[in-house]
């Protein structure tokens, strides 16, 4: 698999201790016989606002039938877990991806430079690559570290790569294309939620499919720039 390329919206580190977190299952949308698209009825979500402002529709933070079918045709469209026109924060999440995609660092908390930078915005918890302004990777949805355990900002590097990694701490669970890049945190692959509300223990955790496509553009000693608070933490 190739780097990760932008995709524009239409509406807008040796042997370490590893970190990992457990996450839940995210249930999709249920189909209509036939194969025809079930009735959208999924009710008002937590993140409906926001998701009708992205998407041009009356902001009134009800859900419409109206507003079900757009935020569902958003979630089939950007891949989002569940495909149910419920506005949940995986789908608010990558809604900040998407709105992010034409110049996620508009507003210049990554360092510019003219090597290659893996930016960590842990405000929006998101990722992206970056060489110079040029965006080699495309903003992608990540969690950071919960309350106490929070993933550590400034300046680091990729000092230790492993594809089939688990973890030696949490039960031995998998860490797949894990880069570690500060003590016991890397970016790695998360097969589950990662959208569950909570934190890791302090990995920035990407979908397996956007980790093996991170693995395959980053090497050693890739420079990683992380700043800002994870929502929900004291920072």
């Amino acid at each position: 698999m190739g780097p990760a390329r932008i995709r524009i919206s239409g509406a807008a580190t040796a042997t370490v201790a590893a970190l990992a977190c457990v996450a839940l299952a995210v249930p999709g949308a249920a189909a209509a016989p036939g194969g025809a698209a079930a009735e959208c009825t999924a009710p008002t979500g937590p993140y409906q606002r926001p998701l009708e402002q992205y998407l041009g529709l009356p902001v009134d933070g009800i859900q419409s039938p109206a507003d079900c079918e757009a935020v569902r045709a958003f979630q089939s469209a950007h891949q989002v877990p569940r495909t149910d026109g419920y506005a949940d924060l995986a789908t608010y999440r990558y809604m900040l991806a998407a709105q992010a995609a034409a110049d996620p660092n508009a507003a210049g908390h990554c360092p510019v430079r003219g090597y290659r930078v893996t930016c960590v915005d842990m405000d929006r918890q998101l990722l992206w690559v970056q060489t110079g302004t040029r965006v080699d990777f495309r903003p992608v949805p990540i969690r950071t570290g919960r309350d106490t355990q929070e993933t550590r900002p400034g300046w680091h590097s990729v000092y230790w790569r492993d594809k089939d990694h688990v973890s030696s701490l949490y039960d031995d669970a998998p860490m797949p294309y894990s880069q570690f890049f500060d003590g016991g945190q890397a970016l790695h692959g998360h097969p589950g939620n990662l959208y569950d509300g909570g934190g890791s223990a302090g990995c920035v955790n990407l979908t397996v499919s956007d980790a093996a496509a991170l693995w395959d553009l980053l090497a050693l000693h890739d420079a990683v720039y992380v700043w800002g608070t994870k929502p929900g933490t004291a920072g």
